[in-house]
């Protein structure tokens, strides 16, 4: 009888390691996940910044265009014809 409670005991310890070590694993996963998601997160405003401030560029561009006599000659002319 004593053996076999042994035997148990070396199989209880053995699942017990088992389980301790995928526990870990899974509590590792969610930090990567936690860490990959704020990087998204950070991306996304980076990507949203840069937008704006793209179409604020864009726009000085046209402003620019349009009050520059080298443009609006182009435009006159191709109208005149």
């Amino acid at each position: 009888a004593m053996s076999s409670d042994g035997d148990g005991d070396m199989e209880n310890q053995a699942e017990l390691e088992e389980k301790t070590r995928l526990i870990n694993q899974v509590l590792e996963l969610q930090h990567t996940l936690e860490d990959l998601s704020s990087r998204v997160d950070a991306v996304k405003e980076e990507n949203l910044k840069l937008k704006s401030e793209n179409q604020v560029l864009g726009q000085y561009i046209e402003n620019l265009m349009s009050a520059s006599s080298v443009f609006q000659t182009t435009d006159t002319k191709s109208k005149r014809k």
